[in-house]
């Protein structure tokens, strides 16, 4: 069982920087849970209209309602088996803002019905995206979302254009600093910019047989269908 990142991305996957590599390798097989701690130089948000959406996404930890600079926080990925026997890689980015902590909640499983990997969104998994990764020449990882999805009882909707995001994200290493760096920007094609970060963070690594995965890393409610 190899990591549901090198899965989805073949060998393009051997092109990353070693330390990428690394901190996308945790997984169940590897054992090894990943925690960073950091400085988001940035957090934006784009034009007022859309406070209200990005309000509404942080009553379920989607999105970050708060804008700042030079913002701690922290982000964990631990890998476990969800409810319905899927290996699973937590997402979850907590942010030191004043006046209070903000999250950003993102659960990850690799779909080999969509060859990419699926990223389930918020505390209760009610929005579904694909995500195709890929290396850049300089051993970056480049992330873009593709369609998204909306799960809720009976309901299983595709996002129109005109209400989703596109997201990209890349990550790389810098080995002067030992720091990695992030870069999130989410636009919608039709309003332009919406939302993004940008910071820098030390990684460290722990067995996440011992370690195990808190409570309150996992999502409310599961959601099954990819």
């Amino acid at each position: 069982m190899t990591s549901i990142f090198r899965l989805a991305m073949g060998l393009d996957f051997d092109r990353l920087h070693p330390q990428l590599q690394r901190r996308f390798s945790v997984g169940l097989e590897s054992g090894e849970a990943c925690i960073g701690h950091g400085v988001m130089d940035r957090i934006w948000h784009g034009r007022p209209f859309v406070k209200p959406f990005l309000a509404l996404g942080g009553t379920r930890n989607v999105l970050v309602p708060r804008t700042g600079r030079h913002i701690p926080f922290t982000i964990e990925n631990v890998p476990y088996t969800d409810s319905f026997g899927r290996e699973t890689v937590t997402f979850v980015r907590t942010f030191a803002l004043p006046g209070g902590t903000r999250r950003f909640d993102a659960t990850m499983v690799h779909s080999p019905e969509r060859s990419c990997v699926l990223d389930y969104l918020g505390t209760h998994q009610h929005l579904a995206s694909d995500l195709w990764l890929s290396a850049e020449p300089d051993g970056s990882l480049l992330i873009r979302s593709g369609e998204h999805r909306f799960r809720e009882g009976p309901f299983d909707l595709r996002v129109p254009e005109v209400l989703g995001g596109d997201a990209e994200v890349r990550e790389s290493f810098d080995d002067m600093t030992g720091r990695f760096r992030i870069r999130v920007a989410v636009t919608n094609r039709r309003f332009g910019p919406l939302f993004g970060y940008e910071g820098t963070f030390r990684a460290h690594y722990v067995d996440a047989r011992r370690h195990g995965v808190r409570a309150d890393l996992r999502p409310v409610r599961e959601e099954a269908r990819a």
